[in-house]
């Protein structure tokens, strides 16, 4: 157990390389997350970058995402959520987007293909079509934004737009870069920018909350690595604590 202990401590604290790509990311790394609302544990969430791939004979860069309910909540709201996006793997634009939400009795499922050829995009919601848009050139989805994002060299007071679209509407993100900051967790404590997300195009809580906010914590390091998101609506807060992280393999295990 404790060498285990050491072995974490290590991946999350020393300096690592970016990979071959030159991205400080790539596959392998799992990022694993306590979330709360308010002072309650009330989900656990996993992000990973998965093994390289093809999206309609594109090669690819894939991304995955769950979340499931704590344990003492399960019966009461069981939660069941994936993500998943591709995008070239020069990081330029998102090829596709799905998501498999079930929360209580909720579900929904989407999928977002982008065509590049024509710049269009056609959501289909539960296998049904549901809509196409104009799309610009570099547009990524809800997802793979944060990946462009922890891709760019990140400076106080940096201004950071980006092309998003959820298949629903296309918006240019917006996030603003603040001064290094001490963060604590269980992992132990990170020099942290702390980055000010955009939310006037969030839909859901963050469009009915007049006083929104979502912050995001990103280590002050090469990896960038997201070790801190907090938002603030009508109703409460939540906030997403990292408490596990393993880097990304060398980069001969990249490829399957």
């Amino acid at each position: 157990m404790k060498k285990i202990l050491l072995l974490t401590a290590l991946a999350v604290f020393l300096p690592l390389a970016a990979h071959a790509d030159g991205l400080p990311f790539g596959p392998g790394e799992r990022m694993e997350y306590k979330i709360y609302w308010t002072v309650f544990h009330a989900a656990d969430a996993v992000l990973e970058v998965m093994p390289h791939t093809e999206m309609r004979g594109e090669p690819a860069r894939y991304f995955k995402a769950t979340a499931t309910s704590a344990k003492w909540i399960e019966k009461l709201y069981p939660v069941r959520d994936t993500l998943e996006a591709w995008t070239d793997m020069g990081m330029g634009y998102s090829l596709r987007y799905s998501k498999d939400q079930n929360e209580g009795s909720y579900h929904k499922k989407v999928d977002l293909i982008f065509d590049k050829k024509s710049n269009l995009s056609h959501r289909y919601s539960r296998g049904k079509y549901s809509k196409s848009l104009i799309q610009p050139v570099d547009v990524f989805d809800p997802m793979s934004i944060l990946f462009h994002f922890r891709g760019q060299n990140l400076f106080e007071g940096m201004h950071f737009k980006a092309n998003v679209s959820d298949g629903k509407k296309s918006v240019v993100g917006e996030a603003l870069v603040g001064k290094v900051e001490t963060v604590k967790t269980d992992l132990g404590k990170f020099r942290c920018h702390r980055v000010v997300m955009d939310v006037k195009h969030l839909s859901g809580v963050f469009n009915k909350s007049r006083d929104a906010s979502l912050h995001v914590w990103f280590t002050a390091d090469d990896r960038r690595i997201p070790v801190k998101v907090k938002s603030k609506v009508a109703v409460g807060h939540f906030t997403m604590e990292l408490v596990r992280y393993r880097p990304p393999f060398p980069v001969e295990m990249s490829v399957r």
